[in-house]
């Protein structure tokens, strides 16, 4: 089986380590687990020998995992990009982005603009409210600004950023009419904290992102309702030993998921397994990738910037020419869960599930104790490898 197959909608798969369920029942040495699907959704999984009686009397395909694992498709909750479009692109664009992430094994994610005007914005979201509904893939959309500081402004253009005015945030609310899974704020700015409250209370997901705040203010954005951190230690003070910032802060606020975007670049793997091991079971993988993922180097947009993409990196263009700050990402949700495992030092188990059930949770799709591979659930699965290279995917149920 290749990476492009597809798994059908009847099987068993067997000889398989279930990247799934519950943490104390799991043994990666042990590849002696199966899951049995029909008409696209999970109907049994067990341990041991009982996959032979299901495959005797099963019409579908028995698929040997060959001691590999069977994962959940993977969760991608900021994603601006890929195959040479971008979100604010709209709906001719759209398949573009989705086939790509779709390939690496993301079965779901949610759609993500750069920082715009509030009309801007707003036309974005009219337009991503309407492909949510058209697209089972996308989960809802994310507004990754204009509420961003000035000072850690990253990839997003400065004469665009504002602070949140109540009109602002009614204005946002009303132009994604229920499809806005996550906003990222800055704290600091005037209102903040107030349209924090408004978001949470709405429903939306509250990120804190490219800000200047200290670990106090930011302890009170959480406390106001903000539930993410976006792409830890980028745009954001680091930790310091007089001055914690809001890494240390998202670690002891336990209803925060953190996310981190594994490429290497933008956080190097000591400090990627720092993080874990500060924030267990909150980590979520995220690709942050724009329009040039899945394609070549070159010259790209981010928004209204120009990009420049070298080694797979990209950073925006500077009015000297030259290299300037990180713009997003090429990551693909495989690459990142790879690189987890054999870089960052993660378990398969705990890499798999800060891919899909922890950036689920974040956003309000999974409880916290949920199975997203039980029985009854839909089977939106992967098939690896012990490298943990698709093999093999069902996506989409």
């Amino acid at each position: 089986m290749t990476q492009t197959e597809q798994i059908p909608a009847e099987a068993v798969i067997h000889n398989a380590c279930i990247l799934d369920g519950d943490r104390a029942t799991f043994t990666e040495e042990s590849a002696d687990t199966w899951i049995v699907i029909a008409e696209g959704t999970v109907v049994a999984r067990g341990r041991g020998d009982g996959w032979k009686d299901r495959a005797a009397s099963a019409q579908g395909e028995v698929i040997d995992a060959a001691g590999g694992f069977v994962a959940p498709a993977f969760v991608d909750i900021h994603c601006h990009g890929a195959g040479g479009a971008s979100a604010e692109d709209g709906a001719d664009a759209i398949d573009a982005i989705l086939d790509v992430h779709r390939a690496h094994g993301t079965g779901k994610l949610a759609l993500s603009y750069v920082s715009n005007t509030i009309e801007g914005l707003c036309r974005s979201l009219r337009a991503g409210a309407g492909l949510v509904r058209d697209r089972a893939m996308l989960m809802g959309l994310h507004a990754e600004g204009p509420f961003l500081s000035p000072d850690f402004k990253g990839a997003h253009a400065p004469e665009v950023l504002t602070s949140p005015t109540p009109e602002a945030v009614e204005a946002i609310l009303e132009a994604a009419d229920g499809t806005l899974a996550q906003i990222t704020i800055a704290p600091e700015l005037p209102g903040a904290l107030d349209a924090i409250a408004r978001f949470s209370a709405a429903g939306v997901r509250v990120a804190v992102g490219h800000t200047a705040a200290d670990y106090e203010l930011t302890a009170q954005a959480f406390d106001a309702g903000a539930s993410i951190l976006t792409h830890a230690f980028n745009a954001m003070p680091g930790i310091h030993h007089r001055a914690p910032g809001p890494v240390l802060a998202a670690a002891e606020a336990e209803h925060v998921t953190v996310e981190l975007i594994n490429d290497g670049v933008h956080v190097v793997a000591p400090v990627a397994q720092m993080l874990h091991d500060l924030v267990p079971g909150r980590l979520a993988l995220i690709t942050d990738a724009m329009a040039a993922t899945g394609l070549h180097d070159g010259n790209y947009h981010l928004g209204s910037l120009p990009v420049e993409v070298t080694d797979s990196v990209a950073r925006l263009v500077t009015s000297d020419g030259t290299q300037g700050a990180i713009a997003g990402s090429t990551l693909t949700m495989d690459d990142a869960v790879k690189r987890a495992v054999a870089e960052v030092g993660l378990s398969p188990f705990d890499a798999v599930q800060a891919a899909s059930l922890v950036p689920l949770r974040a956003v309000g799709g999974a409880a916290d104790d949920s199975s997203l591979l039980a029985v009854g659930m839909p089977a939106d699965l992967l098939l690896l490898d012990e490298g943990m290279n698709i093999r093999g995917s069902r996506l989409g149920g």
